[in-house]
């Protein structure tokens, strides 16, 4: 980055948009809280707004970037609205997420099933774990719901909120398609395709490309402007979920969570495809084994390593990030959204 656009993108404080969303989130939250439907509606919020706590506010601020796209007022108008509600549509697939893989720990710390079983008034722990599950689909609905009153109750931007929709509409649909894709599971040889289908759905698009139109359509965007956006976007959300998978299975040595959901990521997808048929058998019986051992990640490793997946994978997250830079090459988005874009390109 030049130095006359880094003094630019140094005027974007990103810290004040995701304290502006923190405030609108916290704000709703409490309104919640002191006027509830019923009494047992406030340890529910309690429970969302940990979950949402301590989070980085990416979409957040990728929605606020879409919104400079297009021109909007540096103070950013909608935006912390749009990104409170980007936040609760994404606790909502999170929180159904973790159901649907009965998963015990999000980050180190108990999944929202696993918690509210212990609001289960009884000795039977099976109907404990039942009535975990269900409230947290419930949990997971609300936040859904709350989403959409962000959205279209108590703003003055309804206007500028409803450019949007088409996009906000879209992307919800994305997500859940994505989530039913990765239900699918078995190895079969359509895996690969499968599971680039998988990401670009349920995370990649999410994760960038969509609250980045978000905001610039809120904005009033120019069609260049927003076509640039997607081409920025779609790249960039793609590299960003490569590596997470990479961090799944390489990041922590002692974490073996990746390991044991048995997802099929594409790094894994990609592993079974180049495996030989000894390597196959042993992804097969170890990855997804809800008892896997040290020794046994090791082993998967060892076989993602030797079939070279980890490199190849390697290689396209830098050629999915160049690919999103070199988007921003282009006259028709304004210099700040540009270097602001560039920022969080390179923020991770």
């Amino acid at each position: 980055m030049s130095a006359r656009l880094h003094a630019v993108t140094a005027e974007v404080d990103f810290g004040r948009i995701a304290r502006a969303v923190d405030t609108t989130l916290e704000d709703f939250l409490e309104d919640r809280a002191r006027h509830p439907i019923d009494r047992c509606l406030p340890p529910l919020v309690d429970v969302v707004r940990e979950f949402l706590g301590g989070g980085g506010r990416s979409r957040p601020l990728f929605c606020y970037c879409g919104w400079l796209a297009g021109d909007g007022d540096p103070a950013g108008g909608p935006v912390p609205r749009l990104g409170a509600a980007l936040e609760l549509f994404h606790a909502f697939a999170l929180i159904h997420d973790d159901v649907l893989d009965g998963a015990a720990l999000r980050e180190g710390r108990p999944t929202v099933h696993r918690l509210l079983r212990g609001g289960y008034h009884g000795k039977d722990d099976s109907a404990a774990g039942r009535f975990g599950v269900n409230a947290a689909i419930l949990l997971g609905d609300l936040c859904l719901t709350w989403a959409d009153e962000l959205l279209y109750t108590g703003t003055a931007d309804q206007d500028r909120i409803r450019r949007a929709e088409p996009v906000l509409h879209s992307m919800r649909s994305e997500v859940l398609i994505g989530q039913y894709l990765d239900l699918e599971g078995g190895w079969t040889e359509d895996v690969l395709d499968r599971s680039w289908r998988t990401l670009r759905h349920k995370t990649a698009a999410f994760t960038v490309e969509r609250p980045l139109q978000v905001g610039a359509l809120a904005a009033g965007v120019r069609p260049e402007a927003l076509r640039a956006c997607g081409a920025y976007g779609r790249p960039l959300g793609e590299a960003f979920q490569l590596e997470d998978e990479m961090l799944g299975v390489f990041g922590d040595r002692d974490s073996l969570g990746a390991l044991r959901a048995g997802k099929r990521t594409v790094l894994m997808a990609l592993t079974w495809r180049r495996a030989g048929k000894r390597q196959r058998e042993l992804i097969g019986k170890l990855y997804g084994d809800p008892e896997l051992d040290r020794d046994g990640a090791e082993r998967l490793r060892t076989i993602v390593q030797d079939t070279g997946a980890d490199l190849a994978i390697g290689d396209l997250i830098e050629a999915r990030k160049r690919e999103a830079l070199a988007a921003l090459a282009t006259p028709a988005l304004p210099r700040v959204a540009r270097g602001a874009l560039a920022r969080l390109a390179g923020g991770r």
